[in-house]
């Protein structure tokens, strides 16, 4: 299924959730001179990301000076009315509108919410309002860099002075492009070395308070409600009835109080690198972040330095690298799309192998809802529809099986669902670590996967996450819950579950389909090393030196369990709870692959024409295991374009 793009995409956060854009005409921005009546400054800041008042560079410089200020959020209604949009976003997307308008009342402000797109709303708005200031915060993504330069040249042209500040990214992306020669670094050890080159970070702002206004105000009407009140669910179009509550509650005020929870827990950064995963790990956490650094009701500036300054205070020395890498590899993937429109894509896109997935709508909706037979996957899937968040070991696992380890599905069709479903779907670092795991770029350690029933099992040994999930299991014995098929007729019976009629068997067997599925990805990259230029290495059989980590890696998990029992390797002839051990084995040197202008991907025929290409690298990173619930858990936060 191909995602179609137009130039003013990136619409809003609203517009940001969905999976798909359709090819509809632009409208051209007119954008009409401020309203005679007008004197002084008169601001509009515009939302999207960012939901917060605090470190929001861009809305303190709009209000420096200004008389009135207004703060708006657009909601198309084209996007609303889709039917690919998670209700869990809708709901979390709401609270923070809530909160947001929340904390203006008490400046004496509210939140403008209006309908439409911002080329035909921003220009009624400046004209009634007599705008002359417009202030928003800078979008890293590429749709969103088009419709922000489109609109800041249309403003300009009549006199209407343009604010746009970096905050939703530590650093700002070009910055560090520059320091590269003009390029994104494709290799996080790379991204690394320049980061460290660079000035840290700039500190986070406070909070926007009376003070900060300086006198000005909001002029606000009588019928504000009725024209520009956040709407509900119900007015969106949606079913509300037997809607379970809120596992993730939205908004600044929300996240600031879970970053609080997370500093308090002293001991983690005190003992960090060497976190445990407990059963416990697989359910959301009171101290997840994610969902409201991806909204921006979260800095991360504001995170990365108080993370910083409590390590200091627990251990007494500059933190290392790691303890802010998760934050960092979320840098290093927006760096790598910004400027890469087709990031979210196999076609078109330099950075991706052009793998010949097959297209199985059957096989895929069973994964989409949760009907593969296999309980550890089917209960990830369900987490994920009902509460918008699984632990990152569950992203991992879920996508290997869609992508290269069962299904050979397209990553593209599991990175829509992540987009549509988890609240930490974020464009940039959704469609790179789908990449990612599904040994499309980034990453190409293809001979392992994960076993859906040997890794469940040492994840969730008794099956109690299997339990919450999937109900129809409750009753199942331990021994047999990851693989119920293998339970003997009686016991199926006794528990209430008969494999076939009450559950699904699996769709496959995984121990057949995992070889028949390495020996395919195989062939692909012997195609690649077959094509290579002169003095490039192959990516099979070339492993780094081992040396000491500098950073977790996002499949951190990998190093960690690969001498246990669920990673399939090596050929079985049954479906089996045990795999057999496979030996450790070391990450592969970072490879860019950039296909050849003529390249041809043919889902029925082999690879032709690609190029390979090694990038620079000094700095070797060796994956660690990170801990569960109270990390970022941005190994997935997902986002195929939906603005």
């Amino acid at each position: 299924m191909q995602v179609c793009h137009v130039d003013d995409l990136a619409i809003s956060a609203a517009a940001e959730m969905l999976p798909e854009v359709s090819a509809r005409p632009t409208a051209p921005i007119h954008v009409p001179t401020a309203a005679p009546h007008a004197t002084g400054k008169h601001t509009v800041h515009w939302f999207r990301k960012g939901l917060r008042l605090h470190d929001n560079p861009a809305l303190r410089e709009g209000l420096t000076d200004a008389v009135t200020f207004r703060c708006v959020f657009i909601i198309d209604p084209w996007f609303a009315s889709s039917s690919n949009v998670g209700i869990n976003k809708w709901r979390f997307l709401l609270q923070c509108l809530e909160d947001l308008d929340s904390s203006l009342r008490k400046l004496n402000s509210r939140l403008f919410v209006v309908r439409g797109q911002p080329a035909d709303a921003l220009p009624k708005l400046f004209r009634e309002w007599g705008t002359t200031a417009l202030s928003f915060e800078e979008d890293p993504e590429p749709f969103g860099r088009i419709r922000d330069n489109n609109i800041m040249a249309k403003c300009r042209e009549v006199g209407i002075s343009v604010i746009s500040r970096v905050s939703h990214t530590l650093y700002k992306l070009d910055k560090i492009i520059e320091h590269n020669g003009g390029k994104a670094p494709l290799t996080y050890h790379q991204f690394q070395e320049i980061i460290a080159s660079m000035p840290p970070p700039p500190p986070a702002e406070g909070m926007i308070s009376t003070q900060t206004l300086n006198g000005a105000t909001t002029p606000l009407t009588d019928d504000h409600d009725d024209r520009f009140g956040v709407p509900t669910l119900e007015e969106l179009g949606f079913e509300t009835e037997g809607l379970k509550p809120s596992v993730w509650i939205g908004g600044e005020s929300e996240a600031l109080a879970r970053l609080e929870r997370h500093l308090e827990r002293k001991a983690w950064v005190a003992s960090f690198g060497t976190p445990k995963m407990t059963p416990q790990s697989l359910l959301a956490s009171p101290t997840g972040l994610s969902p409201y650094l991806r909204f921006g009701c979260l800095s991360t500036r504001l995170f990365y330095y108080q993370l910083t300054e409590l390590y200091e205070r627990v251990k007494r020395v500059r933190p290392p690298l790691s303890l802010h890498g998760q934050i960092l590899w979320r840098e290093f993937f927006y760096c790598a799309a910004t400027r890469n429109p087709n990031f979210d894509r196999m076609k078109g896109n330099p950075i991706c192998v052009q793998i010949p997935w097959e297209e199985n709508q059957e096989a895929f909706a069973k994964w989409a809802n949760a009907q593969t037979g296999f309980p550890w996957i089917d209960s990830i899937m369900v987490q994920l529809r009902e509460e918008g968040w699984i632990h990152h070991l569950a992203r991992h696992a879920v996508a290997c099986f869609l992508t290269r380890g069962d299904l050979w599905i397209s990553w593209e069709e599991g990175m829509k669902v992540f987009d549509e479903l988890l609240l930490d779907a974020d464009w940039s670092v959704n469609a790179g670590m789908w990449m990612w795991l599904s040994c499309s770029s980034f990453f190409q350690q293809f001979f392992h996967c994960y076993c859906p029933v040997g890794f469940g099992r040492k994840t969730d040994p008794n099956g109690d996450f299997i339990r919450k999930y999937m109900p129809v299991l409750k009753d199942m014995p331990t021994q047999y819950i990851h693989e119920p098929w293998a339970a003997p007729a009686s016991v199926q019976r006794a528990a209430r579950c008969v494999v076939g009629r009450d559950y699904p068997l699996p769709m496959v067997d995984h121990a057949k389909v995992s070889q028949i599925n390495i020996e395919r990805i195989k062939q692909v990259y012997a195609q690649l090393a077959k094509y290579k230029p002169q003095g490039s290495i192959n990516p099979q059989v070339v492993a780094r030196p081992n040396m000491e980590p500098s950073s977790p890696s996002p499949t951190s998990i990998i190093t960690s369990i690969n001498q246990s029992d669920y990673l399939c390797s090596q050929p079985s002839d049954s479906q089996s709870t045990t795999s057999t051990r496979s030996p450790p084995f070391k990450e592969a040197e970072d490879i860019i692959i950039q296909p050849n202008s003529n390249t041809i991907c043919d889902t029925k025929q082999t690879l032709k024409q690609i190029v390979i290409s090694q990038q620079d690298q000094t700095v070797p990173l060796k994956n660690q295991q990170t801990e569960g619930n109270s990390e970022l858990d941005m190994s997935f936060q997902l986002n195929p374009r939906k603005q």
